[in-house]
């Protein structure tokens, strides 16, 4: 591959931080496929348009596994931030990270425990937890981020897995720690994280509970099962992507329905069309706006582009979910808006082999507690101008440091 110019567009570009759907918007435009720069300033492929990013995703020609040089980068990064050697695997060894059959094999036996009927099952759960988040929250300004929006899933999740109740505040510590990537404490919690399961496991082997871990440690398929390295892996995962997209989905999904009243109004005109406006909401303002490095194994066309074996491609889920040639008036939200085929319509949780996991459990997340938070506060409001919202600089999330809200019952 060749030198990057320094005009190519970089994620960490101030005018894709500030304005990603303007900012991708203008580059999905120019190309379907166009270089750029990623975090570490190395060369990638932009890809941004709906029909080539589910290409991507689709495509066990582009794998998530880092070659050479990239595996390498990837490495020093790890480093960087202080993540001690011995428990590196833990992080960066994950079903997220896996390809082909060694993902195969991880999703197969996890999907036995993390079943659809054990997510249907932790709803009545989930209602109490939203209950008593409200009843919490009084009726003055408040920092619904910190009071809501995060604790909610982090506790869910923490019911789902078998985390005890007096050790999650500290897993919202760790939490913190291990999204914001801050080095000098990335490593001191993915320390705790992985010391904490590892003595959570033995004990649930002494003692079994019903919950994820026993579920995970029972799990076999023909004779297969989950390794002590693998099930503390996959608990890390599954708590850490599970609880911090959710968490800043439902925030973005409050700012998103108390700037367009007209919408917030149809759905308090009929309530049957929450469950269908969590995908809307997903399309439209979704935390993760791209995806982790897909690294071509052989020379691939796309978009009229040639990609090299071994180059790095960036799939923009925020640039593909706006994109007017899948989405009529794409920019504009409307909870009336429904997929034109089977399926969700959006690649807000992905596409293909490496789609979330988690998805059931964030839909019904969210599905609750927008639901009960409308519904709880009628006069709902924002206590600054959105323009004055503080929205995290971080390359490829929309995430908001905080939200603060007056929680009114009337006007």
């Amino acid at each position: 591959m060749s030198t990057v110019r320094a005009d190519e567009p970089a994620l960490t570009a101030p005018e894709l931080l500030a304005d990603p759907y303007g900012g991708y918007r203008r580059l999905r435009e120019q190309a379907p496929v166009l270089r750029g720069r990623y975090l570490d300033d190395s060369p990638i492929w932009y890809v941004t348009r709906y029909e080539d990013v589910r290409s991507v995703l689709a495509d066990d020609r582009f794998v998530n596994n880092a070659p050479g040089e990239a595996a390498d980068r990837k490495a020093r990064l790890i480093e960087s931030l202080g993540i001690p050697p011995d428990i590196t695997g833990y992080l960066t060894e994950s079903i997220l990270s896996s390809d082909g059959a060694t993902h195969m094999r991880l999703r197969k036996l996890v999907s036995r425990a993390f079943t659809v009927r054990r997510v249907a099952q932790l709803r009545p759960s989930v209602e109490r937890i939203t209950t008593d988040l409200l009843d919490g929250l009084g009726d003055g300004p408040v920092d619904l981020v910190e009071h809501f929006s995060y604790p909610l899933p982090i506790t869910v999740i923490c019911d789902l897995v078998g985390i005890p109740e007096a050790d999650r505040a500290q897993w919202h510590v760790w939490g913190k720690a291990l999204s914001n990537m801050r080095p000098g404490e990335v490593g001191p919690a993915a320390r705790g994280c992985v010391d904490y399961l590892n003595a959570l496991i033995e004990q649930r082997r002494a003692a079994p509970q019903d919950d994820l871990i026993d579920a995970l440690i029972a799990v076999h398929d023909e004779g297969d099962r989950l390794s002590d390295v693998e099930m503390v892996t996959m608990v890390v995962t599954l708590v850490f992507a599970g609880h911090e997209t959710t968490a800043h989905l439902i925030s973005n999904a409050t700012v998103a329905l108390l700037t367009h009243p007209d919408q917030l109004a149809r759905l308090r005109e009929d309530p049957a069309l929450w469950p269908g406006v969590v995908h809307e909401l997903m399309r439209w303002c979704g935390p993760v706006q791209i995806t982790a490095l897909r690294y071509a194994t052989q020379d691939v066309e796309l978009g009229g582009t040639l990609i090299r074996a071994g180059e790095a491609v960036q799939p923009v889920l925020v640039s593909a979910n706006r994109d007017p040639r899948q989405y009529p008036h794409a920019d504009e939200l409307d909870v009336t808006r429904r997929a034109a085929e089977r399926g969700e319509g959006h690649v807000g949780f992905g596409h293909g082999a490496h789609y979330c996991l988690g998805a059931a459990l964030a839909k019904q997340e969210a599905e609750v507690a927008l639901s009960a938070l409308f519904s709880r506060f009628p006069a709902l409001a924002l206590a600054c101008a959105p323009g004055e919202l503080a929205w995290d600089p971080i390359p490829g999330a929309r995430r908001l440091h905080e939200l603060p809200v007056i929680t009114r019952l009337t006007e």
